[in-house]
């Protein structure tokens, strides 16, 4: 260890207070207040048996002392308060704030959430008032709108616009007529005016208006689909099975003559999860049956098939939609934040000048009066009409993204921020469906000794031609044989099974372990129950379509049949198959346990009607499936190789069940699934159970293909100086491997994986290792990432930003919005974040920029990001081009605002200033009005329009985009130059006016007036780099207005007087003076020092 560098603990607020504390303690004398944190601290050090590295404290530590720091001062005040009338007043004090606290308390309390029976058909039953079922996406109310009015009206009037096209969107919603379900029968009720215990009827096709359980369908199946992607970003339809004990009832209306009720758990915020009873108290005995999440219809989700009705359990705020609907943090670019600071320096600037002026006055009278009086003549030092030129620029920057015809389909749905994707440093991107196309092809299946790729599933093919004798007898439907594969299939380890026989195995199980629908679509175009009337008689493969959860399922499905083995109908009862022979083998199914997060595998168990053999299917990952197959020697080895490849793997498994094994374990998971208290641990436990010494059928690849011009983009992205992170749920391999594939990681550069880490410990030798290494990508799994942010913040955030690339794999959503906070927070650049799925939400969300990509996930990311476009590509052109012009405009457009309000307020200074200091207006009435309107605002608001190189040069060489991350268009460097000019222009305006005129005094209000506006209009030519005709057409328009408003503006100058030459002469010789100077000095420096987009345009 004695080239061990050594890594220093995170710094945190915390940290700081800390050590203030623990002076403070120190000082006020050795008490067991004042040591008592620091030898705490000391224990912890030593318990962890690391005093050689430098380790950060648990934080534990600084929050419990919090409250002993914060509770001293107030004892010592309690001791100094001495005598019954402090007493007096203190307790009279501490009342009042006791009783405005418990005021504020009772006004901000949240009402608790609980769990509820539901009666059936019987709201007024319900205990307790529950929310009315009405929808408000409305963000203002009349007290929090009004205050804001004073401010821009500009922003107002958009909010205001916007605003009520939500409270005509809610009202559309809410208005939306549905059919309940009443003793008298159906009546027509408003979306809004549904209750808990509602019985409601949602046809095909209609939004179901509020959280339900599902009791009865049209369906014969007992089940429907219902569409999702308005809930969870997922584009395939979700089974959902009705209340078998409400489904069998003869009639609707006998859902009346039942005693039943729902018990609900509270409400929550997970989409996926469901706890609750059905309960029917007028059989002998009760009937009791557990609900699920595949019971449950959620609000704001479509039902895709045939009719339902459903009992309503949550209502308005307190549906699963609106529970996760968050507010997302309003975004501010940095340009704004930088304006922001530039006009506190500009109101910094009006206060100094007002006094400056008061004391030259030297305080007489009521100085202070006359102070008020230099703040408002000095008022336009403030632009106030900043904010609305920027707006409407920001406006304009993203009609001309949209309509930009080499991104077509890309939306701006956030138009504060079109600027920031000038100044991007950081780009962290999904992998799935956004550098890849999510479109999943089955490449390779490995049996163990045998491999079979794209060019050998003729093979496949060959054997399924061929039955094996094992499956020849299961064809003959003989009884007396099904005993004995059963026990051959319970010995299978111990007996070397022909590469035929194991080939038809894996295949079936492909075939079988899944949650794909075959859907036949209707070609009459008739109601759901003819699809499924159809879908049992008519098995024509062009008429079929397969429905999932995953693409990866379908790719599976799609597999089996193009080799021979193809499903032809499922319901939530059966399964069937057709065999390459034409044979339809049915199998029914027992259980379905779904995949999950958490357990990363799917299962089901089946029997085969033929032969009666009970069968427990299983595949997943391989990190969840390697403890649960029998032991093999290959699994390990060739999920590498297939991950190296870019192929998403699945570990296939199956073990062969008796009726009496098969009956024990149902009779365990019924009584587990009705318990009430942690029935999802109950669950997995008896699952488990089953999960024992599974025999390893196979292993399948399926490759996920790379969008367009992926590696292009990502290489010019690169050359534009910005660093990009991958952050994926995929495992470490394939996520490496992508990288690769997609040059994110060049062949040649090194790649350093970071190992597991579990504690401090490790995590502090593994960054030390990683430190010693050079210019390399680094890897890095989920878990290990959130050790080492626990305590290693900073110096892995130092470490990371110095690699030219970085991967995030088996990332959590929660983790890459975490990932986005950290590089805002260590490094203060900007990032963007791009993702296609609704686990991405958070990272675009928390990230400066976000980007979504519509993709196979669905519009979750694209509808939740700022900026949508179709494909991945499209971001080098979003970025190099309208990223790059979109900040160069409002940093001159912002510039040359404050400017006009500058070169205005020194002409007041200077006017002032010779008539001794009195607090007299220059401009009055009109002219000030017209000044900041119609006489300059065209041309100031063209300079939109400007560009410095053209969109070719700007993707030719993305190395010009570095540039404009150093932040150099607008700095306080610029903004002093233009200081500099207004001050230098208005002094000679309103200098060379009193030098010039000659008799009267209205003479120096024309001839100062008439030049600041041909200044301003030199000056807006001056600035324009590249010109457009609109520009030339606001310059002459505005210069126009002026000339034909002088007819009508007698009433501040004198119209014989501004008709002579005299007048011209002057005017033109003061703008000659105020502008020339300018124009020799931009030439000088273009020659000398030119910028380096002017040596590309030669």
């Amino acid at each position: 260890m004695a080239d061990q560098i050594p890594l220093y603990p995170v710094r945190s607020a915390a940290a700081a207070a800390h050590r203030k504390r623990a002076a403070s303690y120190s000082a006020a004398g050795p008490g067991s207040g004042a040591e008592w944190p620091s030898s705490r601290y000391q224990l912890e050090d030593e318990s962890a048996h690391l005093d050689e590295m430098p380790l950060m404290m648990s934080e534990e530590g600084f929050e419990n002392d919090e409250s002993d720091y914060h509770t001293l001062p107030r004892a010592r005040t309690a001791r100094r308060r001495r005598g019954l009338e402090r007493f007096v007043c203190g307790g009279w004090k501490l009342l009042c704030a006791s009783c405005c606290d418990w005021l504020v308390n009772i006004c901000q309390r949240k009402r608790e959430l609980k769990a509820r029976t539901v009666w059936l058909g019987c709201p007024e039953k319900c205990e307790e008032k529950h929310p009315r079922n009405s929808i408000k996406n409305q963000k203002y109310n009349i007290f929090t709108f009004i205050p804001g009015g004073f401010v821009l009206a500009v922003t107002i009037m958009r909010e205001a616009i916007d605003e009520f096209r939500r409270f005509q969107r809610d009202k559309e919603v809410n208005s939306q007529l549905y059919s309940k379900l009443t003793v008298r029968g159906k009546v027509q009720v408003k979306s809004s005016d549904i209750q808990v215990g509602d019985l409601i009827i949602v046809e095909k096709n209609q939004r179901i208006p509020s959280d339900m359980v599902f009791l009865r369908t049209s369906e014969k199946a007992g089940s429907c689909f219902i569409r999702t992607d308005q809930l969870d970003g997922e584009t395939d339809w979700k089974l959902k099975v009705a209340v078998s004990c409400t489904q069998r009832l003869p009639a609707l209306g006998d859902l009346f003559s039942i005693s039943a009720y729902v018990y609900a758990q509270k409400p929550q915020l997970d989409i996926h999860s469901f706890e609750g009873t059905f309960t029917r108290e007028d059989s002998d005995p009760p009937i009791h049956e557990s609900l699920s999440i595949e019971n449950t219809l959620w609000a704001n989700t479509i039902v895709a098939s045939g009719t339902v009705i459903g009992v309503v359990i949550y209502t308005g705020k307190e549906t699963r939609s609106v529970m996760n609907t968050s507010n997302p943090k309003n975004k501010v670019g940095l340009l704004d934040l930088e304006l922001n600071q530039l006009t506190k320096a500009l109101f910094a600037a009006l206060v100094a000048l007002s006094v400056v002026m008061v004391t030259l006055q030297g305080f007489v009278g009521p100085w202070y009066r006359s102070l008020f009086r230099f703040l408002l003549l000095f008022s336009y030092i403030i632009p106030i009409s900043l904010r609305v030129n920027l707006d409407m620029g920001k406006a304009a920057y993203g009609w001309m993204i949209m309509k930009d015809e080499s991104i077509p389909g890309t939306v701006v749905r956030t138009s504060t921020i079109p600027e920031e994707l000038g100044r991007l440093v950081y780009l962290l991107t999904d992998k799935t469906g956004t550098l890849t196309q999510n479109e999943m092809v089955f490449k390779r299946l490995h049996l163990g000794t045998v491999s079979y790729g794209a060019d050998t599933m003729d093979e496949i093919q060959g054997h399924l031609r061929n039955p094996c004798p094992q499956m020849q007898s299961q064809a003959g439907g003989n009884n007396a044989s099904s005993t004995p594969p059963r026990k051959a299939q319970s010995s299978a380890p111990k007996v070397r099974k022909s590469v035929s026989s194991r080939v038809h195995e894996a295949v079936k199980a492909i075939a079988l372990c899944h949650n794909v629908s075959p859907v036949y679509e209707s070609r009459a175009g008739v109601g759901g129950e003819a699809e499924y009337a159809e879908a049992d008689q008519d098995f024509s493969d062009g008429n079929r379509t397969y429905q999932a959860a995953s693409p990866d399922e379908v790719a599976l499905v799609q597999w089996t049949e193009s080799v021979g083995l193809t499903l032809v109908s499922r319901d939530l009862g059966s399964v069937q198959l057709r065999t390459p022979s034409g044979q339809i083998q049915t199998y029914c199914i027992l259980q379905m346990f779904p995949f999950t997060s958490e357990s990363k595998r799917m299962g089901v168990i089946v029997r085969d009607e033929s032969t009666a053999e009970i069968t427990f299917y299983m595949k997943g990952a391989d990190v969840a499936m390697s403890s649960i197959v029998q032991y093999n020697d290959w699994l390990e080895e060739e999920c590498g190789n297939m991950a190296r490849e870019g192929l998403r793997t699945l570990v296939v498994a199956k073990r062969a069940l008796t009726e009496e094994q098969y009956q024990d374990f149902e009779s365990r998971y019924s009584q587990a699934k009705l318990s009430i208290h942690d029935r999802a641990l109950k669950v997995a436990a008896v699952v488990e159970s089953l999960e024992r010494q599974m025999e390893l059928l196979c292993l399948t690849g399926v490759e996920d293909r790379l969008q367009a011009d992926v590696r292009p983009t990502l290489e010019l992205l690169r050359n534009a100086g910005i660093k990009i992170w991958m952050l994926t749920g995929d495992k470490l391999e394939t996520a490496t491997c992508i990288a690769k594939s997609s040059h994110l990681v060049s062949r040649t550069q090194d790649i350093h994986i970071f190992r597991p880490v579990t504690n401090r410990g490790e995590a502090h030798l593994e960054l030390n290792a990683f430190r010693r290494k050079h210019d390399c990508a680094l890897v890095i799994s989920g878990d290990s990432l959130e050790v080492c942010l626990k305590y290693y913040e900073h110096e892995l955030a130092e470490l990371a930003c110095q690699c030219p690339a970085v991967v995030c794999c088996r990332c959590s959503p929660t983790q890459k919005a975490r990932i986005a906070k950290l590089l805002q927070h260590h490094t203060g650049k900007r990032t963007c974040a791009v993702g296609d799925g609704g686990n991405d939400v958070s990272m675009i969300q928390a990230a400066d920029c976000g980007i979504g990509i519509e993709g196979k996930e669905g519009r979750q990311a694209s509808l939740a990001a700022d900026f949508s476009v179709t494909q991945f590509r499209h971001i080098g052109r979003l970025l190099m081009v309208h990223g790059r012009s979109s900040y160069k405009r409002s940093a001159a457009l912002g510039q040359f605002v404050m400017h006009r309000g500058l070169i205005i307020s020194t002409m007041q200074a200077v006017f002032s200033s010779v008539f001794y200091f009195a607090s007299v207006p220059l401009y009055q009435g009109f002219l000030m009005v017209g000044y900041a309107t119609i006489y300059t605002m065209f041309p100031v608001f063209s300079l939109v329009l400007d560009q410095d190189v053209k969109p070719e040069t700007a993707m030719l060489y993305p190395e010009l985009y570095k540039d404009l991350t150093k932040g150099r268009s607008l700095s306080f460097k610029t903004f002093l130059v233009w200081v500099l000019i207004s001050i230098y222009q208005g002094g000679i305006l309103m200098y060379g006016a009193l030098l010039l005129f000659e008799s009267e005094f209205v003479h120096v209000l024309a001839i100062s007036f008439t030049a600041l506006i041909l200044t301003e209009l030199l000056m807006v030519a001056l600035t324009i780099r590249t010109w457009h005709w609109l520009m030339a057409v606001a310059e002459v328009l505005s210069l126009g207005c002026y000339v034909a408003s002088l007819a009508f503006l007698n009433e501040y100058f004198d119209v014989a007087f501004i008709t002579t030459v005299t007048f011209m002469w002057k005017v033109s010789a003061i703008t000659m003076v105020s502008c020339l100077p300018l124009y020799v000095l931009k030439y000088l420096k273009r020659k000398l020092s030119p910028p380096s987009y002017t040596k590309l345009a030669s």
